[in-house]
């Protein structure tokens, strides 16, 4: 478990607390995330802590390998994953004004900045929200069953555009009458 001392990093003489590591993944991680994340490997984290009135800020790039299931048939695909996160940590809770001027606070308890977890949520959150095979992307494939199938929003516009709408088909019949009367 990647874990720091707040303390530490707050009374450091040093400007910043240097991360540079690998990190190895929870089991916990893995039953947590089981429908969204298959497998990551080569997960690796570096940054900077540094102390700033009122919070200790944490600056990271993770890189990972990552397996996932496709959004369209949950075949499993491999991807590299690099992003980047900043975190700040509180001893105490924060007002409602501090939490309306940073993005994410985070109260840490027994002077642990739980690193581990922040990764492994990240890693959650910056997963794709589509994710495809190779053949998927590249033959724009679909999942179909019996009597049901899949299409894309751009072919299910065209549809829609070419039915034709039942009220405005008896409306041209009425009208078909009174041409065949002139």
């Amino acid at each position: 478990m990647l874990t720091y001392s707040y303390s530490q990093i707050k009374n450091s003489r040093a400007p910043l607390t240097h991360i540079d590591t690998d990190v190895e993944l929870s089991p916990e991680f893995f039953e947590r995330s089981k429908n969204l994340i298959v497998d990551a490997k080569n997960v690796h984290v570096t940054g900077d802590f540094f102390y700033q009135e009122p919070f200790v800020t944490g600056n990271f790039t993770v890189n990972a390998d990552v397996v996932a299931p496709s959004t369209r048939s949950l075949e499993p695909v491999k991807f590299h994953e690099e992003f980047s996160f900043t975190e700040n940590y509180s001893e105490t809770e924060p007002t409602q004004e501090q939490l309306e001027e940073e993005e994410t606070i985070v109260v840490v308890k027994d002077d642990k900045i739980d690193l581990q977890t922040a990764i492994e949520d990240h890693l959650l959150l910056n997963l794709p929200s589509v994710i495809l095979t190779e053949e998927e992307e590249k033959d724009d494939i679909f999942p179909e069953g019996q009597d049901w199938k899949v299409i894309s929003e751009e072919d299910y516009q065209k549809e829609q555009s070419n039915r034709e709408n039942p009220a405005f088909a008896k409306l041209k019949d009425l009208f078909k009458d009174n041409s065949d009367k002139d």
